[in-house]
């Protein structure tokens, strides 16, 4: 039984979720601005913040098997320093197929200086809301696009995401509705 506090953790990290996710929506033009009270509470009323991602083949190798598995993700609205850290495993959206999920290690985020192996490309600095993933299989290309972080790879993820993952958390009825391929 979830304890009346951790509802109301629950409760205000949902809404602050919610109203991220509606600002978001309305900022890149998905929805106007008598919108974004309904859009809040439907996200607040019906919407969840965790979800299961099944990953397939080597890409997280071997940190996650060469055989794949099934990740528990915890949805935010915009990634940002205090949500996402350099060393989590995050999902992402792939950029040349954007319906297709991608997992990947956060390895740089705005500011950080990239040096190339190759001494012919010049050092760069990431830019606001940029950021550099790479797959633990080095025979993987990198991507980008965050969607959130595996709960199970981010130990402050987890401390901060507890009420969440106590009031969301039913593994039988996530696994009951998750697609396994």
């Amino acid at each position: 039984m979830v304890s009346l506090s951790t509802w109301f953790r629950y409760v205000a990290h949902k809404f602050e979720y919610s109203l991220a996710a509606s600002w978001k929506c309305y900022k890149g033009g998905k929805i106007s601005q008598g919108e974004v009270g309904d859009v809040v509470w439907k996200n607040l009323l019906q919407g969840k913040m965790t979800f299961l991602h099944w990953i397939k083949g080597e890409e997280m190798a071997p940190t996650i098997g060469s055989q794949g598995g099934t990740l528990l993700v915890r949805k935010i609205p915009v990634p940002d320093p205090t949500r996402v850290f350099v060393g989590d495993v995050v999902v992402l959206k792939d950029p040349e197929k954007p319906d297709d999920l991608l997992v990947r290690r956060l390895a740089a985020v705005e500011g950080y200086e990239m040096v190339s192996k190759d001494e012919k490309e010049e050092p760069f600095v990431l830019e606001k809301d940029e950021c550099w993933v790479l797959s633990d299989n080095e025979a993987l290309k990198p991507k980008r696009l965050i969607k959130g972080p595996s709960i199970f790879a981010s130990q402050l993820s987890m401390q901060k995401d507890s009420s969440v993952l106590e009031v969301e958390l039913d593994v039988d009825e996530m696994t009951k509705n998750h697609k396994s391929s």
